[in-house]
């Protein structure tokens, strides 16, 4: 299986790539994994220019000898090149799977607009720098490669619909050509290195909006590395998703396994594949 790497978003570890092909020889021998040379590529914050990053990605989507696009890293950039990078997509380009999250919610947000089937959250290559970090990667690799039903998020059901997506991230995207429609679905929500103000207000934003008031409901995964407010915000991240879903009439459905940590679990877009 041929694996493309991409980096929508900030510059890739040439330490990571090792580490990733050192595994996937150990573990994964029928992925054949290939590095965009732009994953190295630097321009200021960037993996490379906004158009580096946006050839980079339609070439492997494009590619017919490509089965699935991983994309890096996260960070921040992916946001900018989504709408021009989907717009250069062609038929080859539905015929494969896509796995990121974070900043590549912008594109996998896009892409599922579109109605491509092989959309996954999950973990990214750069994750095998974490701690324990070997585990992320292998199980992105294990989706990947085998669609391995112990790589997923253990709560989703046969017959649901699911999205999952930084909050954020989605945010941001509403309201834009990119935004998916998600009625009818289970959100499963993330955070990271945020104060619990504004996730406050970030979740002010999301339940006010249509398009997530049509939702089955909202899960909460982790909320990480939180900035301490000063004073003291007085909630945490439950107590504040809680509250917006209560206020706007949408259910909260509990808690979820992914987070910007090395236990994020895979969350197909769509509903639950019947292979597993």
């Amino acid at each position: 299986m041929r694996i493309a790497l991409v980096a929508p978003s900030s510059r890739f570890s040439e330490q990571a790539a090792e580490r990733v092909k050192a595994l996937a020889v150990a573990q994964f021998p029928e992925a054949d994994l290939y590095f965009h040379p732009q994953c190295f590529l630097s321009s200021n914050h960037f993996a490379g220019t906004d158009k580096d990053r946006t050839q980079a990605f339609i070439e492997v989507a494009n590619d017919p000898d490509i089965d699935a696009v991983w994309f890096a890293r996260g960070g921040y950039g992916a946001g900018r090149i989504a709408v021009p990078a989907l717009a250069g997509l062609g038929p080859e380009a539905r015929n494969k799977a896509y796995m990121g999250y974070s900043d590549g919610g912008y594109l996998l947000a896009g892409l599922y607009r579109l109605g491509f089937p092989g959309l996954a959250h999950g973990p990214m290559a750069q994750d095998i720098l974490r701690d324990g970090g070997e585990e992320a990667a292998a199980r992105a690799l294990a989706w990947l490669t085998r669609r391995s039903p112990e790589a997923l998020e253990p709560d989703l059901k046969d017959g649901r619909l699911y999205a999952a997506f930084n909050i954020t991230v989605l945010g941001l995207l509403l309201g834009t050509a990119l935004e998916p429609d998600l009625t009818g679905h289970e959100l499963l929500l993330e955070e990271v290195s945020e104060q619990m103000y504004r996730t406050d207000r970030a979740m002010f934003h999301l339940s006010a909006n249509a398009a997530i008031r049509s939702v089955a409901g909202i899960r909460l995964g982790r909320c990480n590395d939180i900035i301490e407010n000063d004073p003291d915000f007085g909630e945490n991240e439950e107590s504040v998703v809680r509250y917006w879903c209560s206020r706007r009439s949408i259910p909260y459905l509990g808690r979820a396994d992914i987070g910007h940590d090395s236990c994020n679990r895979v969350v197909p877009f769509g509903p639950k594949p019947k292979s597993t």
